[in-house]
């Protein structure tokens, strides 16, 4: 059975939304549980807490007595990295902690002075060397290609990125298109499985003036329990009762012919990329953005889904982030809707990355901010959502990709996936971590056998050079979330020399 928009929700699903609470969290799996760690995701949260280094060894159900993680010893972790990498690797990390050194960066980065082309050059050199070489997986697909390819001899998977940005005219959304389509057929030349998912941004294919107005007509439609967008297709649940809706204050105009001719031409190039990934076996995972444009992308990824996910994997991956208040409410309508529909949910969950723009926004309309007013919040329900997902794939559809560089997260998670009986290696449910991040957690829940996949964006220096100052962003400072990798590193090179001395 069809469904249309949100107002469709059987009363199956709405009593499913009713008991959510009573399903177990992640963070009842045991009463010895340690408190959550108050590391916070860099790829999804921009607040930063004191790291820890906990030892992970409490009772969990199928397990004995013992996490199946270890975290703390580094010879077993990065046994398969060079003392070269290693020792660069913990330099870059050092460096993107030195705040001044990275706002001096981000600076000239945003300066006049990157006018001058000798400067630029020098400029882009030093970042080509250390933070594009540390965070990036090349210039192009060949390079991309050649990452993806270590990193599968060395036991983990790649989601390729190529790393484009917001445009907003059609032009540049017919090239970015067909750049996302060359990077699915160059996945055929890798070994089988060693992509796990390519990732696309629908502000590259879709101006984003189009995704605002689409958004816009998407809430009042949903205010005023209208039903009245004829371009309107099958879609699953696109808001829920919590869902921020002041972005849309007056009834928006109907698209004109010109915008509904632009928005045709933005779900030609999605189905293009798709028809591609069927072609070439390859899932696709649709990137989150802010909640001003987040209904059309959610709509561009939900309409989809009910045409091309079938049988009990899905093709075709949203994006659920967990710091805003309706991200569990709008994932259990999202699942019932899928189940009665008779398609599997394709489901990655992030934190978020909008924190500080969200609540200008809202502000700035005089609303409460769309995000969870702690961290400790935020932790609890990406947990909760996890918890419910897990429970969901179990012996069902669907499946979950768990993008997190939080250690507690990502413990509780194994913890409930062998309690659950998800096995180790089962492509249904995978962890996965920014390239270059995290890679204490990555090599840890390698070690224990699951699932893991790094996340490859890739482009040309300019180009990539908004998501390698994201990256410095979330990195800097002692008290940032590559802390314990940067602790381990040193430790496990202090090991090393102290070896080769003796």
């Amino acid at each position: 059975m069809a469904i249309r928009g949100a107002s469709s929700i059987s009363t199956t699903s709405k009593l499913l939304l009713q008991n959510y609470r009573l399903l177990k969290p992640l963070t009842t799996l045991s009463s010895t549980t340690t408190p959550p760690s108050t590391i916070i995701s860099p790829q999804t949260f921009s607040e930063k807490h004191t790291p820890t280094t906990t030892t992970f060894g409490g009772s969990g159900s199928g397990f004995g007595s013992r996490s199946p993680l270890s975290f703390e010893d580094g010879k077993d972790l990065f046994a398969s990295i060079s003392t070269a990498k290693l020792l660069k690797s913990t330099l870059t990390l050092k460096m993107a902690a030195v705040e001044p050194v990275v706002d001096l960066g981000t600076w000239v980065i945003n300066s006049k002075l990157m006018n001058v082309g000798v400067f630029k050059d020098v400029v882009m050199g030093f970042t080509k060397c250390t933070f594009y070489d540390h965070f990036v997986a090349g210039r192009n697909v060949d390079e991309a290609g050649k990452t993806v390819k270590m990193l599968w001899d060395d036991g983990f998977r790649g989601m390729l990125d190529y790393g484009l940005e917001h445009v907003d005219d059609n032009e540049s959304c017919d090239r970015n298109s067909e750049a996302f389509i060359k990077t699915v057929d160059s996945t055929k030349s890798l070994p089988a499985t060693s992509v796990s998912s390519v990732v696309v941004k629908i502000t590259a294919i879709c101006p984003v003036s189009i995704l605002k107005r689409i958004s816009d007509l998407l809430r009042w439609e949903y205010k005023t329990k209208s039903n009245d967008l004829p371009w309107k297709q099958n879609t699953l649940p696109i808001f829920s009762e919590s869902s921020p809706l002041y972005h849309t204050l007056t009834k928006p105009e109907p698209l004109t012919p010109q915008e509904e001719q632009d928005f045709r031409l933005a779900q030609q190039r999605l189905t293009n990329i798709i028809e591609k990934c069927l072609e070439s076996n390859v899932p696709l995972v649709i990137d989150a953005e802010d909640t001003q444009i987040q209904p059309a992308i959610d709509y561009f990824t939900h309409s989809a889904a009910v045409l091309y996910n079938k049988g009990d994997k899905p093709l075709i991956f949203g994006t659920i982030q967990a710091y805003l208040k309706d991200a569990k409410e709008r994932l259990v309508l999202l699942k019932a809707a899928a189940d009665q529909m008779g398609l599997p949910l394709g489901v990655k969950l992030v934190r978020g990355a909008y924190m500080s723009s969200e609540a200008q926004v809202a502000a700035s309309l005089g609303h409460d901010s769309p995000i969870h007013n702690g961290i400790q919040q935020t932790h609890a329900c990406y947990n909760d959502c996890a918890s419910f997902m897990l429970n969901e794939i179990a012996n069902g559809p669907g499946a979950l990709v768990l993008a997190t560089h939080n250690f507690e997260s990502g413990r509780l998670a194994a913890l409930k996936a062998q309690e659950l009986g998800i096995a180790k290696g089962n492509q249904k449910f995978q962890f996965a971590q920014l390239y270059g991040m995290a890679e204490a957690l990555s090599y840890g829940l390698r070690n224990a056998g699951f699932e893991v996949s790094k996340y490859l964006p890739f482009g040309p220096v300019d180009q990539i050079m908004p998501y390698l100052l994201r990256r410095a962003e979330e990195n800097k400072g002692m008290l940032s979330t590559s802390a314990i990798d940067r602790q381990l590193m040193r430790m496990e090179l202090k090991r090393r020399l102290t070896a080769a001395v003796l």
